[in-house]
């Protein structure tokens, strides 16, 4: 008869969690992680900047044009290149979560003591995703303080609301990659194999998934549009594509909190902008609203891929 377990599940969370913590922030790896980011985030920052301090009017929301504006030096936005920095740092943290424990030969160490395999597990993706915490932050901070120093002028309160929802989204879109890369960790005892297709995917959505949603919405849009609705439903399918991918969500979701004047993420008939002052930004309240179903989307994907990775992990051997 097996043994019932006895006392919490997350007996052992904490001692876990700060040891994946302090071993992130301590490691090579998040140095170079770190540096990385900076170098990639500071081009588009730098030319945002220089041409944000020709702009003088003061109801233009300047400090969320930081993260937002493309300059043409550089041809891509600071949001743009966390879209691309973000999944490849959370991978790099998570890849070899619980394999390499494996290898090692301390995973039965560890499971011995009294800690079961729910802590081990919650505590290593917290740890994660505490450290890709930590880095954004410091990134956030580093990119309003070159704007305060550079501008001359302090953010509205308006602003820093927009911009701390920003950093909660990133969090969440890194928390997506992140249990994509322990899932594979579980999966493969090979720390290489579990790098390399926690990459394919992230490949797969940013190059490959753009082109196949295309296809797939020609096959399975009608072969004629005959009115202003049907259009407007081949239009929401093509959204409903696109929105499997998880750049796709982060990207409306920056869309919708750093671009006050957005008013849908889709498409819009005329007679829904009746009444509209086109240009005329909305509420805080309004675009966290907008942004609310990809954002639920981001957090539910994390859920569902780290319960998978759950379930295989209770499923699993360990030998000592």
């Amino acid at each position: 008869m097996p043994r019932s377990r006895e006392g919490s599940p997350f007996t052992g969370l904490g001692p876990v969690f700060m040891k994946e913590f302090a071993d992130h922030l301590s490691s090579a790896r998040m140095m170079v992680l770190m540096l990385f980011v900076i170098v990639f985030g500071a081009f588009p920052v730098a030319t945002s900047l220089q041409t944000l301090r020709t702009v003088v009017d003061p109801n233009s929301f300047i400090f969320l044009r930081i993260f937002t504006l493309e300059s043409e030096q550089v041809g891509i936005s600071f949001t743009a290149a966390l879209n691309f920095i973000i999944p490849l740092m959370a991978i790099g943290l998570g890849f070899d979560a619980v394999n390499s424990e494996f290898n090692r030969r301390t995973l039965s160490r560890v499971l011995s003591q009294p800690i079961y395999r729910d802590a081990l597990l919650l505590g290593k993706f917290l740890g994660g995703l505490a450290t890709l915490a930590v880095a954004l932050v410091a990134l956030w901070l580093i990119v309003l303080g070159a704007g305060l120093l550079l501008l001359g002028v302090p953010p509205r309160g308006v602003e820093v609301a927009r911009g701390l929802s920003f950093l909660v989204v990133a969090i969440a879109y890194g928390g997506v990659w992140l249990a994509i890369a322990m899932l594979f960790s579980v999966i493969f005892r090979s720390t290489a194999t579990s790098a390399l297709c926690a990459l394919g995917v992230w490949l797969f959505f940013f190059i490959l998934w753009p082109q196949l949603a295309g296809a797939l919405l020609i096959s399975l849009a009608p072969s004629e549009i005959r009115s202003i609705d049907d259009y407007a439903a081949v239009q929401s399918m093509g959204l409903g594509l696109m929105r499997l991918s998880p750049g796709t969500l982060f990207s409306e979701a920056v869309l919708g909190l750093l671009s006050p004047e957005t008013r849908t993420l889709g498409p819009m008939l005329p007679s829904q902008m009746r009444g509209a002052i086109m240009g005329a930004p909305l509420p805080f309240d309004q675009s966290v609203l907008l942004i609310w179903p990809q954002v639920t989307g981001l957090i539910a994907g994390m859920i569902v891929v780290f319960a998978a990775a759950y379930v295989i992990f209770q499923r699993e051997e360990v030998r000592a």
